[in-house]
């Protein structure tokens, strides 16, 4: 009865589909990522990059997988390594779409770490543990909340407990299907909506009333006008662009398969044009409109802009937003300190909600699986692959993990998708995919936009995270090539990641016993984290090596 039930999944209503798949894009980045990527790029400089990214890189790739997952729904796929192999002529095109489970298997494994801090701070602030806190105490906190032998609350190993509730939470929701996708997107995107508002609204006009003795010079409009003051200079500038099409990965969602996933859902003339072109405008409005105009002017108002251009990291959303609260008085910080981590949740709990599906749509398609019997394997898969990131966190497993799984992971399928789809499949008959039943115009400069300029941009990006120069600084170092001198590597490039280049540095300059002790830590559990993720991807491998047998079998009776 259970997979009977999962065969007949499907969306409820076109406002669940949309609603869902704006969830899947709209999460903790758009908040936490956006304006801390804006503030290291200068500002104003790189919000045309971004737009213009948005234009060339992230609507194309909208189009490709709405488009790619409605192909492979017509064929009874669900998950990417059956729906790419659906528009390949080769054998290889099922393991490339391996990326589409691997990487929300292992991006989920972390991500609801960061959700269950979220669901903490929402407590803590009803309580009014922040209250009469300062900055530095409130950093504190958050070193003690992550500390497995402290606890805030006086539960033991209170940061597992909370990362298991929300896991569990996640869980439940996936066992109920799209239904239950569709009812938390409906509850959630509008809550958090309605909390960014209200935060950008106090925001917007907190002005220069954030000024006092202890902050004489801050005013939130100095962020604003940072943020939102273009220069064109930036236009001829390599890390302002890459960082640009960077984060559009990030606050789409592409590149990981949950897209394909959702879309494969539809009925085989339903829209993908108007669709993809919603869910990423709803989402470009949190991330531009919302996610601007919270963290930046809240911290300009209090701190100061230098203060933020000096500070500004993903860890302001925890270490320093409680504090700034404060500076509201007790019963506005309490229902500010709800609004932004209910946010922060919400945003997290609809996208995680997406990286269980591709898994449970495997499972059901070739092993028959049913939705709980799929739901309760992904949470037990996370929770493996999680837990290690919990415990060994200060030890550098989380980001391992975020830069394996949720970066380098999300180009290499992005660029190898796009490749199939404009010069395997063919770009005629995706854009005949593209344009099967839209309810708008799609502008025939997609076609060739698509086919020419995407793939070109994504494998610019791709080559630029294996050999970011040193410091970032693109044209010193091409006029160093181009004067007969050697391309000097740093540390973030993917060549020097693999290595562990910074480490074994860091280690060869190492003065005391201790120090080399911590160092070598690290890099034990930075290899450590790289088995954990290559034997999930393995093991991903031989499950499909497993189904396509399978499928070869049941042709050939």
């Amino acid at each position: 009865m259970e997979n009977k039930t999962l065969a007949k999944d499907a969306w409820g209503s076109r406002l669940g589909l949309i609603l869902a798949m704006a969830g899947n894009a709209v999460g903790l980045g758009n908040f936490l990522r956006f304006p801390v990527q804006a503030v290291q790029n200068g500002g104003g400089a790189f919000i045309i990059p971004y737009l213009v990214c948005f234009l060339i890189l992230g609507i194309p790739l909208l189009f490709i997988e709405w488009s790619s997952g409605r192909f492979g729904g017509k064929f009874g796929n669900h998950s990417t390594p059956f729906i790419l192999d659906t528009m390949g002529k080769g054998r290889l095109w099922k393991y490339v779409g391996v990326f589409g489970i691997f990487t929300n298997i292992a991006v989920v494994a972390y991500y609801t770490y960061i959700e269950s801090w979220s669901l903490s701070y929402v407590l803590h602030t009803i309580l009014g543990t922040f209250e009469g806190m300062s900055q530095t105490q409130v950093a504190q906190f958050f070193d003690d909340y992550i500390s497995i032998g402290s606890s805030t609350t006086g539960i033991p190993f209170e940061p597992i407990v909370f990362y298991v509730l929300v896991l569990i939470l996640n869980v439940y929701i996936l066992s109920k299907g799209l239904g239950g996708i569709e009812k938390a997107a409906k509850i959630g995107m509008p809550l958090l909506i309605m909390f960014g508002i209200i935060l950008a609204i106090k925001a917007l006009t907190l002005g220069e009333s954030g000024k006092s003795i202890q902050f004489p010079d801050a005013s939130a409009w100095d962020g604003l006008n940072f943020l939102w003051t273009p220069q064109y200079d930036s236009l001829l500038n390599p890390k302002v662009w890459l960082a640009a099409a960077g984060q559009i990965f990030f606050t789409l969602s592409v590149g990981m398969g949950t897209i394909q996933c959702y879309a494969s859902y539809l009925k085989a003339n339903d829209d993908v044009a108007l669709n993809s072109i919603s869910a990423g405008f709803m989402n470009e409005f949190v991330e531009v409109v919302l996610g601007s105009s919270i963290v930046i002017p809240i911290a300009a108002g209090f701190l100061g802009l230098d203060w933020v251009l000096e500070n500004a990291g993903f860890g302001m959303a925890f270490q320093t937003m409680p504090f700034l609260f404060q500076q509201w008085g007790p019963v506005i910080a309490a229902f500010s300190g709800i609004f932004w981590f209910g946010l922060l949740f919400f945003a997290g709990i609809t996208s995680s909600l997406a990286m269980g599906t591709p898994w449970m749509g495997f499972m059901k398609d070739e092993f028959g699986w049913g939705m709980k019997r799929g739901a309760w394997s992904f949470g037990l898969l996370a929770l493996i692959m999680g837990l290690p990131t919990v415990l060994f966190y200060h030890h550098g497993y989380f980001d391992e993990y975020d830069y394996w799984a949720g970066t380098v992971s999300l180009v290499i399928f992005a660029l190898l998708e796009s490749i199939l789809f404009s010069w395997v499949f063919g770009i005629n008959k995706g854009w005949q995919e593209i344009t099967d039943g839209a309810d708008i115009q799609v502008p025939v400069i997609y076609k060739f936009i698509i086919k020419y300029i995407t793939p070109l941009l994504l494998l610019l990006v791709f080559i630029g995270a294996l050999v970011t120069p040193h410091g970032n600084d693109w044209m010193a170092n091409i006029n160093n090539l181009l004067s007969g001198h050697s391309w000097e590597l740093d540390d973030s490039s993917i060549i020097k990641k693999l290595s562990l280049y910074e480490y074994k540095n860091q280690l060869m300059e190492a003065k005391t016993q201790l120090d080399r002790e911590v160092i070598e830590d690290k890099i034990f559990y930075s290899n450590f984290a790289r088995i954990q993720l290559v034997s999930l991807f393995l093991f991903i491998v031989l499950l499909v090596y497993y189904a396509n047998t399978r499928r070869t079998k049941l042709f050939t009776k």
